[in-house]
């Protein structure tokens, strides 16, 4: 299972833009890397909601109001396992 970081999304967006501003690209090419944008932006997008729910989930264990227990697996805290931030 890959472990990226957010930073890897950086990058790969960065790349992605250097990719667009590329001046050799054909009409084709073009329409290809939109869309390639496009499905990238979508998952950026989709990746970036889940990090600030994790952490919003940290947030809340860290403070007080919840416990690791009581949050769902869904978020990747299981019984007993405190979010990285708080070790």
């Amino acid at each position: 299972m890959a472990r990226n970081k957010l930073a890897d999304l950086n990058n790969h967006l960065f790349a992605q833009l250097e990719r667009l501003g590329e001046e050799d690209l054909t009409v084709e090419d073009i329409h290809k890397e939109v869309s390639r944008g496009k499905a990238i932006s979508h998952l950026a997008s989709t990746v970036i909601k889940n990090a600030k729910m994790q952490i919003e989930a940290m947030r809340l264990v860290a403070h007080g109001e919840y416990t690791v227990n009581e949050l769902p697996e869904l978020i990747g805290m299981h019984p007993r396992q405190k979010p990285e931030s708080l070790h």
